[in-house]
């Protein structure tokens, strides 16, 4: 038994891992470009949706782009309705590993030849200097999910004499719906759907199952997926519970719209089998991927803008508006979370501005209290956000931003305490005499509010 399980989940393994350092060598590699991306060529729904679908086929991972969409999102560098368009993008460009594992891993056996990338990326790692090392962790990675995949797919074949996988239900849509939820428990259990796609293919490649079982994993797979985005916006803020919402909805949609007509995207394969020279194993499996994904972004894009509104009403907005972007996961992508920290900031100054303002013109006492007390927490909170901020080694521009934010955070509090002050003054500040400085605050406070 052991002579079964071990290469499988060796393999299984492997490929895991070769993934993850692929993806992650790709992503420090090109440093923040791709970020700068994602931010930049997000004008519109379409706009967006081609960024996430390039930006996810370069770094070969969904998970990666929807986890740095969520920190995009939550400190408002893009709007809702454009992250809408990242994300279709995100799931029709995590199609493109079937393709590369259905046409060179499971046709070419490349585990061999491709080992010499692991050494080669081993050494850049160990002895190269700046990107040269993430270019090293990802042409190891590159090799070990190769060497991996071969690996697994010999094991998958000796897997198949012990557990018959073809015992899986056939037929009718209870059954899809079955294979489905397997499909969906695989990608959560390898937290990888990748894994589980190539798992899939390399069942269907050495006949274990049917195409049908095979096309329903993959569908569960789809829809797995989202379960990261869902796990890193669990505790987060309200604009990173929309973004893994809209994320499930979409991929869940179309998987329901592809089990649904399994038939006639059996028609649509037959007939690229037959005009496009598509084979009818792996290649025919990372087609339908693409099909039906390709089908939702048809009917999701469009609809973008209504799209991301329903779900704003869904899960709407009840916290501060100057805090509520300062979500823990932005803490893993520095860069942005001092842009959250920026932007609370002046929104603080402009509101502590105003606070004076209003004292100044004698109003309500009562309200102007309760405004002080919230402004008191909010400054507390953007202090220990800005204070957790761990910044990479050398980089001398965040580090520069940040002292900036603590010398600005520092001017908050004495103000606060000034405020505080004031409030407890019982000379009439609204009379003539205190004329001059109602005018002058006034601009003050509108500058600091339009940031």
């Amino acid at each position: 038994m052991t002579e079964i399980l071990f290469p499988f989940a060796g393999g299984l393994g492997l490929f895991l891992i070769g993934m993850m350092l692929m993806s992650q060598g790709l992503v420090g590699f090109a440093g923040g470009a791709l970020q700068r991306a994602l931010i930049r060529f997000t004008g519109s729904p379409f706009r967006a949706f081609a960024s996430g679908t390039v930006v996810t086929m370069l770094v070969q991972s969904s998970t990666a782009t929807t986890v740095t969409l969520i920190g995009f999102v939550s400190a408002g560098l893009i709007g809702f309705s454009q992250a809408i368009g990242v994300l279709i993008g995100a799931s029709l460009g995590n199609t493109a590993t079937g393709w590369i594992v259905a046409g060179l891993g499971l046709k070419i056996s490349l585990g061999y030849y491709t080992m010499p990338l692991i050494g080669v990326g081993a050494f850049l790692k160990l002895l190269g200097r700046g990107r040269i090392t993430e270019l090293g962790l990802a042409l190891a990675g590159f090799g070990l999910m190769f060497t991996g995949l071969d690996t697994l797919s010999k094991g998958m074949q000796a897997l198949s004499t012990v557990f018959n996988l073809a015992s899986l239900p056939v037929g009718g849509y209870g059954a899809r719906m079955a294979v489905m939820l397997v499909g969906l428990t695989m990608t959560a259990i390898m937290q990888s759907s990748t894994a589980a796609i190539a798992t899939t293919l390399t069942a269907l490649h050495g006949q274990v199952i049917n195409f049908d079982q095979a096309a329903a994993l993959v569908v569960g797979a789809a829809i797995g997926t989202t379960l990261t985005g869902v796990i890193s916006a669990i505790g987060g803020t309200v604009h990173a519970k929309r973004t893994a919402l809209a994320y499930v909805l979409f991929n869940a949609g179309a998987g329901i719209i592809a089990i649904a007509l399994l038939p006639l995207f059996h028609t649509a394969i037959g007939w690229l089998n037959a005009h496009m020279g598509l084979d009818a194993g792996a290649s025919s499996l990372a087609a339908f991927h693409t099909l039906f994904i390709a089908v939702g972004v048809l009917l999701f894009l469009p609809v973008a803008g209504p799209f991301s509104r329903w779900i704003e009403r869904l899960v709407p907005d009840t916290g501060s508006a100057a805090t509520a972007r300062l979500d823990a996961s932005l803490l893993t992508l520095p860069d942005v979370a001092l842009e959250a920290s920026e932007r609370a900031l002046e929104h603080l100054a402009g509101e502590a501005l105003a606070i004076f303002e209003a004292r100044l013109r004698d109003e309500d006492g009562s309200a102007l209290a309760e405004r002080l007390r919230a402004l008191d927490g909010e400054i507390d909170r953007v202090y220990d956000f800005v204070g957790r901020i761990e910044l990479p080694a050398g980089d001398e521009a965040s580090a520069a931003s940040r002292i900036a934010q603590l010398h600005a955070i520092d001017h908050l509090l004495r103000l606060r305490t000034r405020l505080h002050d004031l409030a407890q003054a019982t000379a009439p500040l609204g009379g003539p005499d205190y004329a001059w400085a109602t005018t002058p605050c006034h601009r003050i406070a509108d500058i600091a509010r339009r940031g």
